[in-house]
């Protein structure tokens, strides 16, 4: 080999570690930006509350109902299950504030209301299992985030609203790729940060920004950035988001509590839905659980899996928003 090859080939390694350095360091300040504004914001929000006034938090449940003493805009359906045992804090998924509306766990109350402390036996958990589902997607993004390197230029898209019928929870995602195939180990790769995720027991926190401040969290995001006009023209300019650890997403809510409620999960398919741009694809990537503490057996829950593959009936990614679909960015 001459010493000119060798100085080409030397120089092309260079430069692709250097890229992929570049990748690298870029994709870790983005996320690093996107968290220190979420803090500052969430700490301004918390300043801005002045003078603290009380409200009272009608508890209606087991053992007994009960009225608790609470501060308005600080204290959350959280404390309240403080103040009741341990065992609530630990079962309660969402709440359910004057017994219609579904309320974050970690979600400050604002004024005086009822307050029911939802897990996954109460008589009619619809409510808590549509949390539960839009949870799943949610925790997708951040476990893909996770499972793929930063050179592999992941973009995620959006995950439609939660569909139980449908057997699958979902998050659509783009790639500079049209060919991609995932491997069962590679399925299981991305499994198995779901679990880690939920092993890790992480507080899901809720954030309504204005939408100035979203675009600058989301400026780095091509598909993200187009979306929140859509978003914020439906809500009052207002944008809600949800972090865990230092993932952050655009959801309307509500979630469960904790990422802890996550029990068995497969991701099970990775569809190749439509072509972006003339290089890459949206892939829909599709996934099954149960929250944690059910058991099911290997049998029944292949089942789950099985279904769990087929193609979702979710509005496809590179559909356009329609105002009544809009909010379904969960």
């Amino acid at each position: 080999m001459s010493a000119a090859t060798k100085l080409h080939k030397t120089s092309w390694c260079a430069l692709r570690q250097l890229q992929q350095y570049r990748t690298n360091a870029n994709f870790s300040a983005s996320i690093a930006k996107r968290n220190d504004l979420f803090n500052q914001e969430q700490r301004r929000q918390r300043d801005a509350v002045g003078r603290i006034d009380k409200i009272e938090v009608r508890y209606l449940g087991l053992p007994e109902d009960v009225t608790l003493v609470m501060n308005s805009n600080i204290s959350t359906p959280f404390n309240c299950a403080q103040h009741l045992s341990e065992g609530h804090c630990k079962r309660s998924a969402l709440a359910l504030v004057d017994g219609s509306v579904p309320w974050d766990m970690h979600r400050p109350l604002q004024e005086s209301c009822t307050l029911q402390l939802l897990n996954f036996h109460v008589s009619e958990p619809h409510v808590v299992n549509k949390a539960f589902w839009r949870t799943c997607s949610f925790m997708l993004g951040a476990a893909l985030n996770r499972a793929f390197k930063p050179e592999a230029n992941l973009q995620l898209h959006s995950f439609p609203g939660p569909n139980i019928k449908s057997g699958s929870f979902v998050h659509d995602i783009v790639l500079q790729t049209q060919t991609w195939q995932p491997s069962k180990e590679e399925m299981r790769a991305i499994s198995a940060e779901m679990v880690k995720l939920s092993a890790q027991d992480l507080r899901i926190e809720r954030l309504d920004v204005q939408q100035d401040l979203a675009q600058e969290m989301f400026k780095d995001s091509k598909y993200k950035s187009e979306q929140l006009p859509s978003i914020a023209q439906q809500t009052n300019g207002r944008v809600t988001l949800y972090r865990i650890g230092d993932h952050i997403d655009i959801s309307r809510g509500p979630m469960v509590g904790s990422t802890g409620f996550l029990g068995k999960c497969t991701i099970s398919a990775a569809h190749n839905v439509a072509a972006e741009g003339p290089a890459g694809a949206f892939y829909r990537i599709q996934g099954v659980a149960l929250p944690s503490g059910f058991q099911l057996n290997h049998v029944a829950f292949g089942i789950l899996e099985e279904r769990s593959k087929k193609p979702s009936p979710a509005r496809l990614p590179n559909e356009p928003f329609e105002e009544q679909q809009q909010l379904q960015l969960s």
